[in-house]
C-alpha cells in the first residue's frame, strides 16, 4: 500500500489539520473517562441533543431527526440520531472505550515514611510498570463527600500547578535491580506517588508532612482524610498532547488507546448528514479490565436505552429489541498495534497495520487461537470494503501481531453476542499502553472519514 500523504491535495490537508488540531485539544482536557463523558455531553447538548430521561418523563414520542443521549453514571455515554426508517430495521453503531491504563489511588492512600508523603496506588489495565517512574504525573478525578457533594480534582495540568511522581533507584546502586525481569524491575506495590516533604508549622505531633498535605487539600479542595474512602482519583501523565515529529505528521498523547477512536467516532457522528437508519455512538468505560461493571459494555445500559426508545416510538412488542439488534451493524472503534521496525520480531509484516496507510480493520482480536475474539463474517467485511471504496477511504486489514506473540481484546465480542454484525476498526498506535502513545495524523483523518461513511451507508 502507498503512504496516503502522497495522495492528499491542499483541501485534504486542511480538513486533516482541522480534525487533528481539534482532537489534540480534546484529548488534552479529557484524560480520564469522566472528563471524556462530561466534555462529550457538553458538545452534544450544544448540538441539540436531549437527555433520554427527559423524553421518558414527558412521554415524548421520538421522530426522525431527534437527537438523544443517555448518560450512564457520568462514565459512559450513548448518543442516537433517529433515522427516517423504523428503528427495528437496525442501527449503525460506532462504539469506543474511554478508559485507559493508569494508576488508581487506593481507598486509604495517604501515608508518611521518612518525612516523605506518598499516595499508595493500584495500577489499572495492562501497563509496563517501569515506564511510570521518573515522569511528571497529575491527579484527576472526583471526591464525593458524605452529603453527596462532588468535588472535581485536577492537579498538575495548569502551568502554575505542581506535579507529582514516582522515584527510581539510581544506577550507581541498581546492580541487583537491573538483574530482575522487566516485569519485576518495578513492583506494583512500588508505584507509590511522592507528593510532599514539608512538615506543617508549629506542631509537635507525628507525621507532620502528611498533616501538611492534608491541610493543603482541605484549604484548596475541602477534602478531609476520610474523604478518600469515597473518591476516585486517577494518576496520569501530566501535560498536553503534542505534535510529534519534526514534520508534525504525528501526535503524542496519553490515553490514545482508545480516546483517539472515541474522538474520531464522536466527531464523525456529529458531522454525519441525516441518515435513513438510526445512528448511534457509544463511549464506554472499563474496557481495559474486561468491560465489566455498570459502566462497562457488558452492562445492559445500552440495550435498556434502545428498549426505552422503542417504547417511545410505539414498539411495545417483545421482539422490538432483538429485531433492532439483529439488523444492526457496528464498528468497534478501537486501536491496533502499528508496525514498529524496532520490534519487528513480534509482527507478521504481511498482516500488520502501518502508519500513514489508513484506518485499520481487524477481523478478529483475541489471543493465539482467536480465543475471546469476535470473528467478523465475510459478508460484513465485503460490505465495508464497498463502502470504503465508494467514499475514497484508505483502509488496511491487520492482525494484532504474530499468532503466538500475545493478543488483546476489545468491546466487539460483547455486541456480537447480542447478534449485532461487528468488526474492529480504528487507528494504529506506537507505544500502546505506555504513558505517552503515538498516532499518525493521516490515520486519524482516515478513521474519521471511515466512520462518517459507515454511518451513512451501512
Amino acid at each position: 500500500m502507498e503512504n496516503v500523504w502522497k495522495k492528499y491535495n491542499d483541501e485534504d490537508i486542511n480538513k486533516l489539520n482541522d480534525v487533528c488540531d481539534d482532537y489534540r485539544k480534546f484529548i488534552s482536557i479529557s484524560k480520564i473517562e469522566r472528563e471524556v463523558i462530561k466534555n462529550a455531553i457538553a458538545i452534544a447538548e450544544n448540538s441539540g441533543f436531549v437527555n433520554l430521561d427527559v423524553c421518558i418523563e414527558e412521554n415524548r414520542r421520538l421522530d426522525p431527526g431527534d437527537k438523544i443521549y443517555v448518560n450512564n453514571r457520568g462514565k459512559s455515554l450513548a448518543l442516537f440520531i433517529i433515522g427516517r426508517e423504523d428503528i427495528t430495521n437496525g442501527i449503525n453503531i460506532l462504539g469506543a472505550h474511554v478508559d485507559s491504563p493508569r494508576l488508581d489511588l487506593k481507598a486509604n492512600p495517604l501515608y508518611e515514611d521518612s518525612e516523605f508523603a506518598y499516595l499508595d496506588t493500584h495500577y489499572y489495565g495492562g501497563i509496563k510498570k517501569y515506564q511510570w517512574v521518573t515522569i511528571p504525573l497529575a491527579l484527576h478525578g472526583v471526591v464525593v463527600k458524605k452529603n453527596g457533594e462532588v468535588i472535581n480534582v485536577v492537579i498538575g495540568e495548569d502551568e502554575s500547578d505542581p506535579v507529582v511522581g514516582i522515584t527510581d533507584l539510581l544506577p550507581h546502586l541498581g546492580s541487583e535491580q537491573m538483574k530482575k525481569e522487566a516485569s519485576k524491575v518495578i513492583e506494583g506495590e512500588g508505584l507509590d506517588v511522592l507528593i510532599g516533604s514539608m512538615p506543617i508549622d508549629d506542631s509537635k505531633d507525628e507525621e507532620l508532612v502528611k498533616k501538611n498535605i492534608m491541610q493543603i487539600l482541605k484549604n484548596k479542595y475541602y477534602i478531609e482524610d476520610g474523604d478518600f474512602l469515597s473518591a476516585e482519583i486517577e494518576v496520569v501523565p501530566a501535560g498536553k498532547a503534542r505534535d510529534f515529529g519534526l514534520d508534525r505528521s504525528m501526535i503524542m498523547a496519553y490515553g490514545q488507546d482508545d480516546k483517539v477512536c472515541a474522538y474520531a467516532s464522536l466527531r464523525a457522528f456529529l458531522d454525519c448528514p441525516p441518515c435513513d437508519k438510526t445512528i448511534s455512538c457509544i463511549l464506554v468505560d472499563k474496557e481495559e479490565i474486561g468491560s465489566v461493571g455498570a459502566t462497562g459494555m457488558q452492562s445492559t445500559f445500552y440495550e435498556n436505552a434502545i428498549l426505552e426508545m422503542c417504547n417511545l416510538m410505539g414498539h411495545t412488542e417483545n421482539t422490538a429489541l432483538p429485531r433492532t439488534l439483529t439488523n444492526s451493524y457496528m464498528l468497534s472503534s478501537d486501536v491496533n498495534a502499528a508496525y514498529d521496525p524496532l520490534y519487528a520480531d513480534v509482527m507478521d509484516k504481511r498482516n500488520a497495520s502501518y502508519f500513514n496507510q489508513g484506518v485499520v480493520f481487524c477481523k478478529y482480536t483475541g489471543s493465539r487461537g482467536k480465543s475471546g475474539s469476535n470473528d467478523a463474517n465475510a459478508e460484513f467485511v465485503a460490505k465495508l470494503r464497498n463502502i470504503m471504496d465508494n467514499h475514497d477511504v484508505h483502509f488496511q486489514i491487520s492482525e494484532l501481531g504474530k499468532v503466538d506473540a500475545g493478543g488483546g481484546g476489545t468491546i466487539a465480542y460483547i455486541l456480537a453476542n447480542k447478534n449485532v454484525n461487528v468488526i474492529d476498526c480504528g487507528v494504529g498506535v506506537l507505544s500502546m499502553h505506555a504513558p505517552w502513545e503515538v498516532t499518525a495524523k493521516s490515520d486519524i483523518y482516515e478513521a474519521y472519514k471511515c466512520y462518517v461513511s459507515f454511518l451513512q451507508d451501512a
